[in-house]
């Protein structure tokens, strides 16, 4: 009886811990359901502090109150918490206090304790004085007032390089971006008068529409031929850029199809170039600022033809723009462009900044940031390749993990795809302002930058003096180097007499 009574009791507590555990399970299922559902609505998330790799803060307002919070795993998984509304310094003070945060002040640090691998440092949205172009915040932004002394009682711009200036510095006011674009994208002249202008505008509304109907006009194998080359990739395309902005919004949105046509034109008119995946995001902020169709069909002919800051659908084009870019590493950041080195041809390639620059910084910073950045690139101040200046901007600013963690390839193109839409695009153009402007001073540049300043004329070197041009030894196809530099020879070696070499200086020193 006992033994049974035993049994009893004992299969009764076995079937109640199954029971137990099952509840347990079950309720462990609903919340890990709940949290599913959370993360899938409301986009929250739970992260192993423990599990992590590092800890990233970039403030994102002067008072260093709002912001992201990067929290990076281990394996490169990235959760990003937003703080729009003030509190991350708060966060940052509790961290600072955190014996398991290592703050990445040393660039050079060997971090041996496996505890302290959970690196933690802080990014605010200011640059030092030394760190900053000596003209930033000497000009404010363009508006109606300021743009109208800059034109004469005939409509003509005085002084074209005063106004690139003041751009470049400042921005444009939106509510005359319709007005000044067309003149940096070479729609207009700035010699030209208001009169001009307008019999202009006449004269490519009527040259816009003979396009259309030639393309109208093409017989059914042309037409067949031209919706499988492009018409058939630009209909994918327009349907889902920009649709958040408000004048794309909405179905049977008119503006869509306006964009819509101005590219099928463009590959009409421009068949060597057609189109190419990318043209829609340059074409959208171009139609919802200029508005008329005809009006914006040539601002993009201006920006395809007269600047390089574009969507090249060439790989040769590509290629020189990462040549230069690898070259302003190498002076302005020698310990990224090492670590590009040490991961060799694919790190060369630097895969991470194609998109930024195809499609123009847009898909990297809201679009705000992002036009300020087109202004600041199509004024040509002091240079033709301002966009590169910005890419090393980010990289300086934003790179730190990088080099730190000793990141591969892949990692890399991660981190940076992780980080779109959540660095601060002001603090991104102050820095490269100051970048651009320490290149300035340089008294000797690489043969291999040569060209850096080829179109912009007047205004790299505006005080009269230029550069010498140091040869950088690379030129396979000729003896000498065919921009004129000149090899420095360096101290002699026994055995070595007559030999010539470029010696590394501080010159090409820059501050980071």
């Amino acid at each position: 009886m006992t033994c049974s009574t035993s049994s009893a009791s004992s299969l009764d507590t076995s079937a109640q811990f199954q029971e137990n555990n099952g509840q347990t399970q079950s309720t462990r299922w609903d919340e890990q359901q709940k949290v599913f559902a959370l993360e899938q609505v409301c986009g929250v998330f739970r992260v192993d502090l423990g599990q992590m790799r590092s800890l990233r803060l970039f403030f994102s307002d002067e008072a260093c109150t709002c912001g992201q919070l990067v929290v990076a795993s281990r394996e490169s998984q990235y959760k990003i918490f937003h703080f729009h509304h003030g509190g991350l310094d708060k966060l940052s003070e509790v961290f600072q206090q955190w014996k398991y945060c290592t703050e990445t002040h040393l660039k050079d640090q060997q971090l041996t304790d496996e505890k302290t691998c959970m690196q933690f440092s802080i990014r605010r949205p200011k640059l030092p004085s030394s760190e900053t172009h000596p003209e930033e915040n000497t000009y404010k932004r363009l508006d109606v007032s300021a743009w109208l002394h800059h034109l004469n009682g005939s409509g003509q711009v005085e002084e074209e390089y005063k106004l690139q200036k003041a751009i470049f510095f400042g921005g444009i006011d939106i509510s005359i971006r319709g007005e000044v674009w067309p003149f940096l994208l070479h729609y207009y002249s700035y010699e030209s008068t208001s009169e001009e202008r307008e019999a202009l505008r006449l004269q490519k509304r009527k040259e816009y529409f003979e396009i259309q109907e030639k393309r109208l006009s093409m017989t059914p194998d042309e037409q067949k031929d031209f919706w499988r080359k492009v018409q058939f990739t630009v209909d994918k395309d327009v349907v889902r850029t920009d649709r958040s902005n408000q004048f794309f919004r909405g179905e049977n949105n008119p503006n869509v199809e306006t964009m819509r046509r101005i590219l099928l034109n463009y590959a009409a008119f421009n068949p060597t170039i057609g189109y190419s995946q990318g043209m829609s995001d340059l074409v959208a902020p171009l139609l919802a600022e200029v508005l008329d169709e005809s009006d914006t069909f040539w601002c993009f002919v201006g920006l395809m033809q007269n600047t390089i800051f574009i969507s090249s659908p060439r790989d040769e084009d590509m290629e020189k723009q990462l040549m230069y870019l690898r070259e302003l590493l190498r002076l302005m950041h020698p310990r990224f462009y090492q670590h590009l080195s040490s991961l060799g041809e694919d790190g060369l390639q630097m895969l991470f900044c194609h998109r930024w620059i195809l499609l123009c910084f847009k898909r990297e910073f809201p679009e705000a940031e992002a036009l300020r950045m087109w202004e600041a690139c199509w004024a040509h101040y002091q240079t033709d390749y301002f966009h590169l200046f910005i890419c090393v901007a980010i990289v300086v600013i934003y790179g730190d993990d990088v080099i730190e963690q000793q990141l591969p390839t892949d990692q890399m193109l991660l981190h940076f795809s992780n980080l779109a839409m959540h660095m601060n695009g002001e603090l991104v153009l102050r820095k490269a302002r100051s970048l651009l402007y320490q290149f300035h001073l340089l008294p000797r540049i690489p043969c291999s930058l040569h060209d850096l300043c080829k179109l912009c004329g007047t205004g790299m070197w505006d005080s009269g003096f230029i550069p010498a041009v140091e040869c950088s030894g690379h030129h396979p196809e000729s003896e000498s180097c065919p921009y004129g530099g000149l090899a420095e020879v360096s101290s002699p070696k026994p055995g070595s007499e007559g030999k010539r070499g470029l010696k590394t200086r501080d010159v090409f020193a820059f501050r980071k």
